[in-house]
């Protein structure tokens, strides 16, 4: 398993590594809708509250990877869990 430490140590490239292939197993998870109206919306399952929506589905993907990408350092900034995905955890680990 995977923990990025969330820090300023020499390892911040495996950090932002980490971080990416996170979002990337994430947006693999990802199911997309289109609505009635037109537009299309985005959730991942198991990420409690993330969901976007756009008027086209690269849109809505792109601004899935944005919402993923802040609700996981804002909980990982508030110290509250991030579910592991594939195997990836982040998470801030304490020297």
């Amino acid at each position: 398993m995977w923990i990025a430490t969330l820090n300023l140590s020499p390892r911040k490239p495996k950090i932002i590594c980490v971080i990416r292939d996170y979002l990337d197993r994430a947006l693999r998870r990802a199911t997309y809708e289109k609505l009635s109206d037109g537009t299309y919306v985005g959730e991942v399952p198991g990420l409690r509250g993330v969901i976007a929506t756009a008027t086209t589905l690269e849109a809505c993907r792109d601004l899935l990877c944005e919402v993923v990408e802040e609700w996981a350092l804002v909980r990982v900034s508030r110290g509250l869990s991030v579910p592991a995905i594939d195997g990836v955890k982040l998470a801030v680990v304490s020297k």
